[in-house]
């Protein structure tokens, strides 16, 4: 089962944006633009693993919705343009898990997303791509029920590009996560692993190379 997450954002476009990257990556979601509504909703269904709130909502306010978030024990992070740190503070000592400030990348809010989830216990740890399944625990992979030798540095890879499916790792992403900030040396090291996943996993087309970029593993 995928885990499902409660946006409460009352910026279209932020909203849009982000239920759409959600749905890329493979959470399932549920959007708000109204605190009062997201709260009231709750009371009916509060089967979430984590909320995005914004804190600047019509209704009621985020920091008033995060004490519906405590009382179903949904970890929060805040998505906002407050940029003081009063409120920065505030949202932290109340007890949620993260403050991100608008505007941010898309690829930072699903790395933070998955620590929240993987420091809650709550992060589903086996991934699919069509007839491929990865268990990020014990680190095992099968094609067809057949178990798949991978390296290690081939399987973070693999990981990584299946955790941000259909959104583009850049390079740089892969070798700071994987290799290290520290690393030093040819950014074609990753495009040996990628070039090697491909052959094991017959993954030629849904891994895609992204001119100048990266990599994006497609999958619709």
């Amino acid at each position: 089962m995928n885990n499902r997450i409660l946006i409460v954002e009352d910026d279209r476009s932020i909203s849009d944006a982000v239920s759409l990257n959600l749905q890329f990556v493979g959470y399932d979601y549920m959007a708000f633009d109204d605190g009062a509504k997201a709260a009231a909703y709750l009371n009916e269904d509060h089967a979430f693993d984590i909320a995005l709130l914004d804190i600047m909502l019509p209704g009621i306010d985020g920091f008033e919705l995060f004490s519906y978030m405590e009382k179903y024990g949904i970890p929060v992070i805040y998505m906002t343009a407050k940029t003081d740190s009063a409120s920065e503070i505030k949202g932290l000592r109340d007890g949620a898990e993260d403050y991100i400030v608008k505007p941010f990348d898309m690829l930072t809010l699903m790395v933070r997303i998955e620590k929240v989830l993987k420091r809650t216990g709550r992060l589903n740890t086996v991934y699919r791509v069509r007839d491929i399944e990865v268990n990020s625990e014990t680190r095992v992979v099968t094609k067809c029920g057949e178990v798949i030798e991978l390296q290690p540095l081939e399987f973070d890879v693999l990981l990584m590009l299946l955790k941000n499916k259909n959104l583009t790792v850049s390079r740089e992403q892969l070798l700071s996560e994987i290799w290290g900030y520290d690393y030093i040396g040819e950014t074609r090291v990753v495009d040996v692993k990628i070039s090697s996943l491909r052959k094991k996993l017959d993954l030629g087309s849904e891994i895609k190379a992204i001119p100048k970029l990266g990599y994006r593993l497609e999958e619709r």
